[in-house]
């Protein structure tokens, strides 16, 4: 590798390590015509995958010029910073060279904004092309649809693709012009319906013709900056909710704002947004699509923040005593899962056991409920008392609540490890 691409490697990688939204998940590209690599894994993502295993993806753009003024981007026209810009065969090739020294296992390409989203997306399809013609390259990649980019170049990207991503980046309209004057919403949700849209369509015609080549089989993701503005949580998850409702969306992330414009008077004089409120919007997501949580539930006008000293599960619980006791030997599942302690997993087990014996206690702990918590909110087969009767709500909160120093060590935990229900 030469200087000169070294040099770009190091300043493009730098630029690219803010987007945090290059996770994926459920996808499969199988090797074929003795090509090199493959994309197996059920979470594919920049550190972790879903069954614990430690990847690495090149997380690159093609280039760090834009012609974009956001007030939250280090690399907006505006600021004096090293620029640089590969080809799409040096990217490329760079991809394959990482790929065959087992530095790497997938790509997520991003890039600045240069003449027009056209000319950008074209650019960073021409490098996909690239690696999947000329070298076979059948690893996972993560393509970034370029706002205002069109349909045709979006269904070009989505055959050669595993993900695509198009960050909204402030969650209201308001701020993002405040903060973005170049975008808007519309700019940003166009090429997400393009997505959904040419997805759906490719399921139909994979009905018809199964040899037809499958669009984003991984989905679409997006990002959304918290603590630039300000924005509530019950605002960002009210968002999140409506993103969810649509098919080809897989996963919102949250990403707390960093100060690397500190000059700009719009944006808030904070050294940083508190890492556990990102794990809280993370929670609270993973209520909304795996626990069967409406966003009034987590936030709604009299709680519109998510609350910092416990999880969104466990401060509805503290705010909801009528809804419990909980008889995990009779209720049904949708009620178990709602027991703070109590997780997808151990809720199907606790349903299946059931039908064999009477559950206590000490099944419950063997079927891997954290009694610690959960013990406040049900009632179970030898257990002498329901123990929120006499527990108040402050007590619990304190008894449960995480220490500081837990918060503080979140920032770059995987998903799976701070759940904690």
């Amino acid at each position: 590798m030469n200087e000169n691409i070294m040099t770009k490697l190091e300043i493009l990688a730098e630029s690219a390590k803010y987007d945090i939204s290059c996770a994926s998940s459920g996808t499969t590209r199988s090797n074929k015509n003795k090509g090199i690599g493959s994309a197996y894994g059920w979470g594919i993502c920049h550190t972790f995958t879903a069954d614990g295993r430690c990847i690495s993806l090149l997380k690159i753009m093609l280039t760090n010029y834009c012609m974009f003024d956001c007030a939250y981007c280090i690399n907006r026209h505006s600021n004096d910073i090293p620029r640089a810009g590969f080809t799409p065969r040096e990217l490329a090739e760079l991809t394959i060279e990482f790929y065959r020294r087992n530095y790497i296992e997938g790509l997520f390409l991003s890039s600045g904004i240069v003449r027009t989203p056209d000319h950008t997306m074209e650019k960073m399809i021409r490098a996909v092309t690239i690696l999947r013609n000329e070298y076979s390259f059948n690893g996972y990649i993560h393509m970034k649809a370029i706002p205002g980019a069109s349909n045709e170049l979006i269904s070009q990207a989505g055959l050669l693709v595993d993900r695509m991503s198009v960050n909204l980046e402030i969650a209201t309209e308001k701020n993002l012009k405040l903060l973005a004057p170049d975008k808007d919403h519309q700019s940003i949700y166009q090429p997400m319906r393009y997505i959904q849209q040419n997805l759906l369509e490719n399921i139909e015609d994979r009905k018809k013709i199964k040899s037809t080549p499958k669009f984003v089989p991984a989905g679409q993701s997006t990002q959304v900056i918290i603590g630039a503005t300000d924005e509530s949580d019950q605002q960002i998850l009210q968002l999140t909710a409506k993103l969810y409702k649509r098919p080809s969306m897989k996963r919102v992330y949250y990403s707390g704002f960093i100060p690397v414009n500190s000059y700009d008077k719009r944006l808030p004089v904070v050294p940083e947004v508190p890492r556990v409120r990102e794990n809280r919007l993370y929670q609270a997501d993973w209520l909304l699509r795996f626990y069967d949580f409406d966003v009034n539930e987590i936030v709604n006008e009299q709680h519109p923040d998510l609350d910092l000293s416990v999880d969104p599960k466990l401060s509805w619980a503290i705010r909801n005593p009528q809804f419990f006791p909980i008889d995990v030997n009779r209720d049904s599942y949708r009620k178990i899962l709602r027991v703070p302690g109590i997780g997808v997993k151990s809720a199907k087990l606790i349903v299946m056991a059931r039908r064999h014996r009477k559950l206590n206690l000490q099944a419950l702990k063997r079927i891997g409920v954290v009694l610690k918590r959960a013990q406040f909110f049900i009632i179970c087969h030898e257990m002498d008392q329901f123990k929120l009767l006499d527990s108040s709500a402050e007590y619990i909160r304190l008894s449960l609540q995480e220490q500081p120093l837990l918060q503080n060590k979140t920032a770059n935990m995987p998903q799976q490890l701070v759940m904690g229900w």
